[in-house]
C-alpha cells in the first residue's frame, strides 16, 4: 500500500464518510498551502505559520470554495455539496456556520481527488484558488 499516493477506486472512497473525507482533505490542503509559501520564498518559521494559518481556516476556504466551484465537474459537485451538507458538531469562533460548511465541503473535495491519487485535478483546482494570490 503506497500512503502517500493511494489510488482507491472511487467505489471505495465514496465508502469513506464526508468528515472522513473533510479530515484527510483539510491536511492535503494544508501541505499544499504550506509548499506553496515555501516556493514563494517564504523562510521565517513564524511567517510561515502566519501566513498559513491565514489561508488554512474556514473563511479562507469557504472563499476558495467560491473560486472552484464553477470548474467543478457534476461528480465533483456531488461530493463538495455532500461535504457542506454533513453534520459537523461544532463551529470555530472565528467563522459563520455557513464559512465552515463551505470549507468542510472544500476540505472533502480535496480528500476525495487525493484517495484517488488525482493529484492533477488536485492542483489546477489548488492553482485557481491561489490565481487571485
Amino acid at each position: 500500500m503506497d500512503y502517500f499516493c493511494p489510488n482507491m477506486s472511487e467505489q471505495d472512497v465514496n465508502k469513506i464518510s464526508m468528515l472522513g473525507l473533510a479530515h484527510i482533505g483539510d491536511s492535503v490542503y494544508e501541505l499544499l498551502t504550506r509548499t506553496m509559501l515555501c516556493r514563494q520564498g517564504h523562510s521565517s518559521v513564524i511567517e510561515l505559520h502566519k501566513l498559513t494559518v491565514s489561508r488554512v481556516n474556514a473563511p479562507a476556504q469557504a472563499a476558495a470554495a467560491d473560486k472552484v466551484l464553477p470548474l467543478l465537474n457534476e461528480k465533483e459537485s456531488a461530493v463538495y455539496r455532500r461535504g457542506r451538507n454533513a453534520k459537523v458538531n461544532s463551529v470555530p469562533h472565528n467563522a459563520s456556520i455557513n464559512q465552515y460548511h463551505a470549507a468542510t465541503g472544500l476540505e472533502a473535495l480535496f480528500g476525495w481527488l487525493y484517495l484517488q491519487g488525482q493529484t492533477e485535478r488536485i492542483s489546477r483546482l489548488f492553482g485557481a484558488i491561489m490565481e487571485e494570490e
